[in-house]
């Protein structure tokens, strides 16, 4: 209703100052009155607490939607406010992704392609020759072949001194390149690799070149037993629903925020139209994923989000200009049917509801 008031207030300056308006502007200023007013309850008419899907829920916790660069929705629910830091779970992944292509951009990594021998030399020694050949894109499309920690073997892994290690030295379980199988402790050697060629740590370069461009200024990152910053979400990265929306509006403006080039935009175009892409079991049905992204078509129109367990999410959907960021709790006994219930019954109330 800002912009309403502003138009009313603009009115009345002109009647006050007794400027002669002509038959053509003042049509030209009513149509731009109602054109703001149009817009301003258009921006404010998302409602989802109505839902029976919404209400008494106890696994929701943020809800926010920003459409045509302005927030168009934000809600909070189950005591938690806009200054909450969200446990992201594996949109940690999705965050690795962009700090990845700046690296690339920025030179300190050739490529995606390159192989992790070269950060890793103790590969050389291991009988298994495959894992020489194991590249960053297969990392960043869980299709790298390396062990994973299931759920079994999630506390094993956990306290691992050294999981960097502990997860090269472990059999592989796929041909690299071949098959998609998700590893968290695949993806973590993100975090080690970003922060060999950069020599700084993943918090600092993510600081440097992703955070503070966005003005994203409160964040918990923790680190793994090894000292390197978490890079898969075990651990997660955190900060408010706001901030990760910020993040998902880059995939909109090919890098760009206020006008400046924050990731690359052939990085954001490689994220957008992927070379190689795995179908996988969870998820929109039918989805694909790669480089730490899923793609989908919902209802005709293409679409990429980050998924977090239990349910967070970030959704980017060119087409209608909007990102959907949400959190929601983490707890394992739940966190399946709570993410589900988020894409079958909440979600659309929200797609439909965008302009």
């Amino acid at each position: 209703m800002k912009n309403l008031t502003n138009r009313i207030v603009t009115i009345t300056i002109f009647q006050r100052q007794n400027v002669k308006l002509g038959p053509l502007m003042i049509k030209k200023v009513l149509l731009l009155f109602f054109l703001t007013a149009s817009l301003s309850f258009a921006q404010a008419q998302i409602k989802i607490d109505t839902s029976v899907y919404v209400k008494n829920n106890k696994q929701l916790y943020a809800v926010v939607v920003s459409q045509n660069d302005k927030v168009a929705f934000s809600q909070y629910f189950n005591g938690k406010s806009d200054t909450t830091l969200y446990n992201n779970q594996s949109l940690t992944k999705s965050v690795m992704s962009l700090l990845i292509g700046i690296a690339i951009d920025k030179g300190y990594i050739s490529s995606v392609d390159e192989k992790i021998v070269k950060y890793f030399p103790q590969l050389k020694d291991d009988t298994d020759k495959r894992k020489q050949d194991i590249t960053i894109r297969q990392i960043m499309n869980q299709a790298s072949g390396l062990w994973h920690e299931d759920t079994r073997n999630l506390r094993q892994y956990l306290i691992q001194q050294d999981p960097t290690g502990y997860v090269l030295k472990q059999p592989l379980v796929s041909e690299p390149g071949k098959v998609f199988y998700y590893s968290n402790a695949g993806t973590h050697l993100l975090s080690a690799i970003l922060t060999k060629a950069t020599g700084m740590t993943t918090l600092d370069f993510a600081t440097k070149y992703l955070f503070a461009p966005l003005g994203i200024q409160h964040v918990h990152w923790y680190k793994m037993f090894d000292g390197y910053y978490d890079g898969c979400g075990l651990y997660s990265v955190e900060m408010p629903t706001t901030d990760m929306n910020k993040i998902g509006s880059l995939l909109l403006h090919k890098g760009y925020y206020n006008h400046k080039s924050i990731v690359p935009k052939k990085w954001i175009a490689e994220i957008l139209n992927p070379a190689i892409s795995y179908k996988t079991p969870w998820g929109f049905e039918g989805s694909t994923y790669a480089l730490c992204f899923y793609h989908y078509n919902y209802d005709g129109a293409p679409m990429l989000y980050g998924l977090g367990w239990g349910g967070q999410f970030v959704f980017v959907i060119p087409d209608k200009k909007a990102v959907i960021s949400v959190n929601e709790s983490i707890n394992n006994v739940t966190a399946i049917k709570a993410s589900n219930l988020f894409l079958e019954k909440i979600f659309p109330i929200i797609y439909q509801q965008l302009q």
